[in-house]
């Protein structure tokens, strides 16, 4: 996979296919890499329950997935300043290094947060955007983020002998004490002007009353449900196709 490279950090990337472009936020929290869109991140190698853009959306688009930071094949450094914002540059970045100025979007899992912080951060370079098992602060779940914050931090301590506790700790409070979706407010999604199809989840990870709070709010925003399971694939795929195309230029 080609390599972006952004003063220290390093952004794995891949690119498929032609049109449009259509940038991927893969699920797996922190541990957010391009091959979990193929299959489980608890279960490595079996098929994932979610469709894989990547091959199926890449005869319209042109498909950018991606490792996040520290994530995979892509590294960076870890510093107290790290946060929502900081993806958010990355995102930018690899978008200025393609040279493209316009995109849609697809998140899964945490890259739904991902997402939702380009549109705030910069609404008039998204087209259109697919939020699949959006993430959320609900019915007492924060235990479960920082939970996972902590496997990925103890992961990365065992083979970054740079990364230290007090930058560790800071950035766990930077992407998991707020509420809602983490990496904007809910004024966020009442002045959002992108496009927005929302594929809710059903768990601790992704309530479902989540997706339907960001329908609510989003002027713009749509609702695909049920979606998930084998009898549902080939439905959802259109309906991701027939929405991205409805809203590319």
């Amino acid at each position: 996979m080609p390599i972006l490279e952004r003063g220290e950090a390093r952004i794995s990337f891949e690119v498929r296919g032609t049109g449009h472009s259509l940038l991927l936020f893969a699920p797996g929290g922190m541990a957010s890499t391009a091959q979990l869109w193929g299959e489980l991140p608890t279960r490595p190698g079996e098929p994932a329950p979610w469709i894989d853009p990547r091959v199926e959306l890449s005869d319209h688009f042109c498909v950018i997935s991606m490792d996040q930071r520290n994530a995979g094949a892509s590294s960076a450094p870890v510093s107290r300043g790290d946060g929502w914002a900081t993806y958010t540059a990355d995102h930018l970045a690899l978008l200025e290094h393609l040279e493209i100025t316009r995109t849609h979007l697809m998140g899964g899992c945490i890259g739904s947060s991902y997402a939702l912080a380009l549109c705030d951060s910069a609404p008039d370079a998204v087209t259109a955007a697919v939020l699949q098992n959006p993430i959320g602060l609900h019915a007492g779940n924060r235990g479960e983020f920082l939970a996972l914050f902590d496997r990925w931090a103890n992961d990365l301590r065992t083979h970054r002998s740079d990364v230290d506790d007090a930058s560790l700790s800071a950035m766990k409070d930077a992407m998991f004490e707020g509420d809602f979706v983490f990496s904007v407010h809910r004024d966020a999604l009442r002045r959002c002007s992108v496009p927005l199809l929302v594929l809710p989840g059903d768990d601790a990870f992704h309530p479902y009353a989540i997706g339907e709070e960001i329908v609510d709010l989003a002027p713009k925003a749509e609702l695909l449900y049920p979606w998930e399971g084998p009898e549902r694939h080939r439905m959802t795929v259109a309906g991701i196709r027939e929405f991205l195309l409805a809203h590319t230029p």
